[in-house]
């Protein structure tokens, strides 16, 4: 009886191919992404390797490496006289000061086959003296082809530079400048090149000129050859990705369990639809044993055909992607082939789908031949759980909750020393993890209280929502398997949105004190500003959103009676910084105290100065320079530092009295208008302030808050995306719920269409039904991810605060709630189409 029953399930399943992919669609998805991912590694890989190497793709051997002794000048000499050299470049790095900003000289040919820049202005240099620059570069040091500075710090002397051109880069910095070796090892002083790069002569072996370079250097310097270097390189940029998709892979297998939970509930229903074939099948002689193989091969097949689809899509749009970029000008190489990874995604899927199944199968064998006696085709869905089922889910409840409590007590405290955040951090993966496996126990219990909450306003717009709240609340199986998926999703989308809210509001914390404002303009090795520059930098309101000068002391003592406190034998820096006149003030995290409060007579302190001097707010001390004094209260502490590294923050008017000069250490400004244009003018704005004035320097530090802020965004975007494959396995899931629904209430349909229900009506009481699920998991999403999130902050141990991204987090309730009522519309139009006479008639 075996044979015959798997041939009679797998025959009406191939007969109903519309069926069968749909009932596989999850799987469909799942191996797409999946197998996508391959191609994604593949095509990210390759790329690194195509272009983002540093070695020239015409250099065909290269001498010294980062862990050897770095080759001299006189071995670059030697080098380019060996035979069958054709050239020869030194690559090294010198760091200089010009126009008191920081310059990254570059040595490079400038032109040739091992160049790795292009001259766009002017000409390359040749000479002594002379170098190039990139086009931002030129903006924020206010150069042009032609000008003439100074590098101050270069070796034995200072030295006279002339910008003879402008070059070209991959990357420019905004300090980047260029010049051949032998000028580089000039201004600097130097006699060591990073690496000697070759190009061997046309006619000559690669092969016999590395061995007489070799035999030309001292003995052990490592000669490679070009494409081994640029093939480390690339290894370095591909292990990176790597790493990547190393995390890439955990999100894609919680989408992959996800599709799975989507797969036992599709084939539940899908099962429960043809209840009466399987008792007669049971009724002539079936056991269940052969039910459940049959049932379960059933599975094998469908997981086998989507999976197929699903790699076959992705192969094809993993092929297509970079030839498009590509014609739009994009350096992106194409994935290969891998037929090992396609064949191990199917059956991969056909063993999830088999495994998937086998709960639904062996329900469904139970049941009992007399049910082939009833009209209707399918059978009731059981409303509650087993006992065993119930004990599972209690006990894995109580594991989370204990596993969650453990984390808790083991945050670490604020300042805590020696603390690590994996212990606690994989306490929490596992108390999420044994959440979940309790959510899916207990999932059909949850059901009902969450849909009175939740389903109350519907309820209140009539008989189309009652009905729709109804539906949902009439399978709490179905309703938990499918609303349990769209929890996962929303948990890990709220924790990424939670935790990513809580750190920004810490970076943003951190650059209040480290870049309060776009731009700051010093008085070099502790020189204070000349006469002037303050001034004029006010004058230039149009370009400049504001200007506040400061004065910075290096010395200043905290001293109690004839007591000196603290271990600082020097004191400590203090400044007298207006920070209520900067934008980022509100910004700024108090430990203790009001910022609001400092004042004349009134002092913040840096929270390490505090812990060192022992002082809290409400104390009084007496600030000491250069022995005079002046009593203050603490007003506040500040968590680390004050703004600029100060440790002391106080009133201008607390430094006169002490008889601090009252020329200006330095100032802090911010752009007028927003954007690089903006930026670049408030610089040059400033550059003429400064009108050439010795030991006055300049520094951009909006460059780096915006870079850091970039990391960030990139960050959660990518985890955002990520996390998001969750979401949309579950909403195929609600789809295909409600697809195979519409199938199994067709009389139901047509009875309520008998009894006057308007077509509209039918279709907005499945559509409500469809995003009832996904209210029901968004909810329950929230309430997990919310708590874990905190925790998982908190057990950074990086003193970020708890906060909660209202607007994102109620963008994202609203967004699953319409997308899962939209994977509902489809099928409550097909339903709606249905007349009720012939629905009536119809048994399934």
């Amino acid at each position: 009886m075996r044979a015959p029953v798997l041939r009679t399930q797998v025959s009406a399943a191939a007969r109903r191919p519309g069926r069968l992919l749909l009932t596989g669609l999850a799987i469909l998805v799942a191996s797409f992404v999946v197998y996508g991912t391959v191609l994604a590694q593949q095509i990210t890989e390759r790329t690194a390797r195509d272009n983002l190497s540093d070695t020239p793709a015409a250099t065909d051997l290269v001498v010294g490496d980062p862990d050897a002794p770095r080759p001299t000048v006189a071995t670059l000499a030697r080098v380019r006289a060996v035979p069958g050299v054709a050239e020869a470049v030194g690559r090294l790095e010198l760091g200089l000061t010009v126009n008191e900003s920081y310059l990254n000289l570059r040595a490079d040919p400038g032109r040739g086959p091992l160049a790795t820049i292009r001259l766009i202005e002017g000409s390359y240099p040749d000479a002594p003296g002379e170098v190039a620059i990139t086009p931002r570069t030129a903006e924020r040091l206010g150069l042009a082809v032609g000008s003439v500075v100074t590098a101050t710090d270069a070796q034995p002397t200072p030295v006279r530079l002339s910008v003879t051109g402008m070059v070209g880069t991959a990357d420019d910095a905004g300090f980047d400048g260029y010049a051949p070796e032998n000028v580089v090892t000039a201004v600097g002083g130097v006699d060591e090149v990073t690496r000697i790069d070759l190009r061997v002569a046309p006619g000559e072996s690669a092969e016999t000129v590395r061995q007489r370079v070799a035999a030309a250097l001292p003995a052990g310097t490592p000669v490679s050859t070009g494409t081994q270097v640029r093939q480390r390189e690339a290894d370095a940029a591909a292990d990176q990705v790597g790493a990547l998709f190393a995390l890439v892979g955990m999100f894609v297998a919680i989408a992959v369990v996800a599709a799975a939970l989507v797969v036992t509930s599709t084939f539940r229903i899908v099962f429960a639809q043809r209840m009466r074939q399987l008792a007669l099948l049971r009724a002539v002689g079936a056991n269940r044993g052969a039910l459940v193989r049959a049932l379960t091969a059933e599975g094998a097949l469908t997981g086998s055909i989507a999976s197929a689809v699903g790699v076959a899509a992705a192969l094809g749009v993993g092929h297509a992607v970079p030839a498009i970029m590509r014609a739009a000008g994009l350096a992106v190489s194409s994935p290969g082939l891998p037929v090992r990874a396609a064949v191990a995604v199917v059956l991969g899927a056909v063993l999830l789908t088999a495994l998937a199944v086998l709960a639904p199968a062996f329900s469904a064998a139970r049941v009992a031949p007399l049910e082939a006696l009833r009209a209707a085709s399918t059978t009731a869905g059981r409303r509650g759980i087993g006992a065993v089922r119930l004990v599972s889910g209690l006990l894995f409840a109580a594991g989370a909750v204990l596993a969650g409590a453990v984390a808790a007590s083991r945050l670490p405290a604020p300042e805590q020393e020696n603390y690590s955040p994996r212990p606690v951090l994989l306490l929490l993966v596992a108390s999420g993890a044994v959440a979940f496996f309790a959510l899916v126990a207990l999932g059909p219990l949850l059901v009902r209280p969450v849909l009175a909450v939740v389903g109350w306003p519907l309820r209140q717009l009539g008989p189309v929502g009652r009905l729709a709240v109804g539906g949902v609340g009439g399978t709490p199986r179905r309703a938990a398997a499918v609303s349990v998926v769209v929890a996962l999703g929303v948990t890990l989308i709220a924790g990424v949105a939670v935790g990513g809210a809580s750190l920004r509001v810490l970076m943003d914390r951190e650059l209040a004190l480290l870049a309060p404002a776009d731009i700051e303009v010093t008085g070099s090795a502790g020189a204070t500003l000349p006469d002037g520059v303050v001034a004029r930098a006010e004058a230039a309101r149009g370009t400049l959103a504001r200007v506040v000068p400061y004065r910075r002391v290096d010395g200043l003592s905290l001293t109690r009676g004839a007591e000196r406190l603290g271990s600082a034998e020097s004191g400590y820096p203090a400044t007298d910084l207006d920070v209520r006149a900067l934008p980022t003030t509100d910004r700024l995290d108090v430990a203790q105290g009001r910022l609001a409060d400092l004042g004349p007579g009134r002092v913040v302190l840096g929270e390490w100065v505090a812990r060192d001097t022992g002082l809290r707010v409400g104390d009084t001390v007496a600030l000491t320079v250069a022995a005079r004094t002046t009593e203050v209260r603490v007003a506040a502490v500040l968590p680390d530092h004050g703004p600029l590294h100060a440790g002391i923050l106080t009133d201008r008017a607390d430094l006169d009295r002490l008889g601090v000069s009252a020329a200006y250490s330095g100032l802090l400004a911010d752009a007028a208008r927003p954007g690089e244009d903006g930026r670049t003018a408030a610089v040059q704005a400033l550059r003429q302030a400064i009108d050439g004035a010795e030991g006055v320097g300049l520094s951009v530090l909006a460059d780096g808050r915006d870079r850091d802020g970039a990391v960030l965004d990139a960050i959660l975007w990518i985890a955002v995306g990520l996390v998001s494959l969750t979401v949309v396995i579950a909403v195929v899931g609600v789809g295909s719920t409600t697809a195979l629904s519409v199938v199994e209430r067709v009389t139901e349909s047509g009875l309520l269409r008998a009894v006057g229900l308007s077509r509209a009506a039918l279709r907005t009481m499945l559509t409500a039904e469809s995003g009832l699920y996904g209210l029901i998991g968004a909810t329950i999403g929230l309430l997990l991810g919310v708590p874990y999130a905190w925790l998982a902050v908190r057990a950074l141990g990086i003193n970020a605060p708890l906060v909660l991204p209202v607007l994102p987090l109620v963008a994202l309730f609203a967004a699953l709630i319409v997308l899962t009522a939209l994977a509902g519309v489809l099928p409550a139009r097909r339903a709606s189409r249905v007349s009720p006479v012939v629905a009536l008639e119809t048994d399934g």
